[in-house]
């Protein structure tokens, strides 16, 4: 397989495995906020949602993650013969925290699944929004690759998450009103 092949490969992987991980918190937002809900609603919202989160989880989320990490050490063997340069080391770093990230929300994923609810609506819109700083991260550390631009991508990933912070507060007013 070539090089070029790897790569769309990796990333087409990439964008599933976000994509999940956008979806599944989603998912359980609407969970946590249906089981508020008066039977028989409740009762018939919490099946389906169950039912989706597991389809989402070990159907589309986890086989993404998995095949991202084979087809990037796919690549970074084919590209860099295990020489891998500095700022690989930033980008395995972030993909190592998003996996614990998405080994967090497999634990609310488990309890969501045994009738748990852990986390508020509110609480869990803030955990979704911690996906798109990785990907934020991620991005600007591949396309920039050197370290003049790591500084000024961590300057603009901090303002970014004040910013997400300020219009999930404004979201939670306007919602309240």
């Amino acid at each position: 397989m070539s090089f070029l092949h790897l790569k769309a490969l990796h990333i087409i992987f990439v964008v599933t495995w976000f994509a999940g991980l956008f979806y599944i918190v989603r998912l359980f937002i609407y969970h946590t906020e249906a089981n508020n809900a008066p039977e028989p609603e409740r009762s018939v919202l919490s099946k389906h949602f169950l039912g989706a989160e597991r389809r989402l989880w070990y159907g589309i989320t986890w086989p993404s993650a998995v095949l991202t990490y084979v087809f990037g050490f796919s690549l970074i063997h084919t590209a860099y013969a295990w020489i891998i340069p500095d700022w690989l080391w930033l980008k395995l770093l972030l993909v190592l925290l998003l996996t614990i990230y998405q080994l967090i929300c497999h634990r609310l994923f488990l309890r969501l699944q045994s009738g748990r609810f852990p986390l508020s609506g509110n609480a869990l819109r803030v955990w979704n929004e911690v996906a798109t700083l990785f990907l934020v991260a991620i991005v600007f550390v591949v396309v920039m690759k050197d370290l003049t631009n790591w500084i000024y991508g961590l300057v603009g990933l901090v303002a970014f998450a004040a910013l997400l912070m300020v219009a999930i507060r404004l979201y939670r007013k306007f919602r309240e009103q």
